[in-house]
């Protein structure tokens, strides 16, 4: 559980490059009815933004109030407005825009990649089966979405070097992890944590 800050005012004007977002909800059930304790629920990492700060960034141009979110996991500070969770946060701690509710379809923003993790090996060199928990976490995968870069001295947007399509090595304990409806395995991070792309 993480604490939050509870307020009793009619509005929150967020300032700078800081965006008000409500938390989505977390499911308290499983698919099959079970009532899960708040210590098994994950912290959700989504949700919709309620007021944008006059910050000059390149999330500005495309961030607008009811844009659907996700955020990076440890980000923000939460508060309770309104009887309702939100989270003030900055602007370059928003990984993505979520048009959908399968994550396959995040549009990253700034420097950001969307990644999809190679599987898993399911066997070692030597033939014996590994446990989900012995499995090696790969750092390779297949690039799905780039966001228009960081933007220059100038205010211009600097394309990545990356493109949808690469198959990228990135570093280890980088980024931000998340679970497809297809079961598939995602990642977006920053494109200075992305080592190398492979062919």
């Amino acid at each position: 559980m993480f604490n939050s800050l509870i307020f009793q005012y009619t509005s929150i004007k967020p300032l700078g490059d800081r965006v008000l977002v409500k938390i989505k909800t977390v499911e308290e059930k499983t698919g099959g009815g079970i009532l899960l304790p708040s210590s098994a629920q994950s912290k959700p990492q989504g949700g919709e933004v309620v007021a944008v700060g006059e910050g000059k960034s390149i999330s500005s141009k495309t961030l607008d109030t009811g844009a659907k979110v996700v955020y990076s996991k440890y980000a923000g500070t939460e508060v309770e407005f309104d009887g309702e969770s939100h989270l003030i946060l900055k602007e370059d701690d928003i990984v993505g825009i979520l048009e959908t509710e399968d994550i396959k379809d995040l549009k990253p923003l700034n420097d950001r990649v969307f990644i999809k993790v190679a599987v898993a090996e399911e066997k070692t060199a030597g033939g014996l089966l590994l446990t989900e928990a012995s499995k090696e976490k790969p750092s390779i995968g297949s690039v799905i979405a780039v966001g228009p870069g960081p933007l220059d001295e100038e205010g211009n947007t600097k394309p990545l070097s990356i493109s949808p399509g690469n198959t990228v090595l990135y570093s280890k304990y980088a980024g931000n992890d998340f679970k497809g409806t297809d079961g598939s395995n995602y990642i977006a991070l920053r494109a200075s944590d992305v080592m190398a792309v492979l062919s």
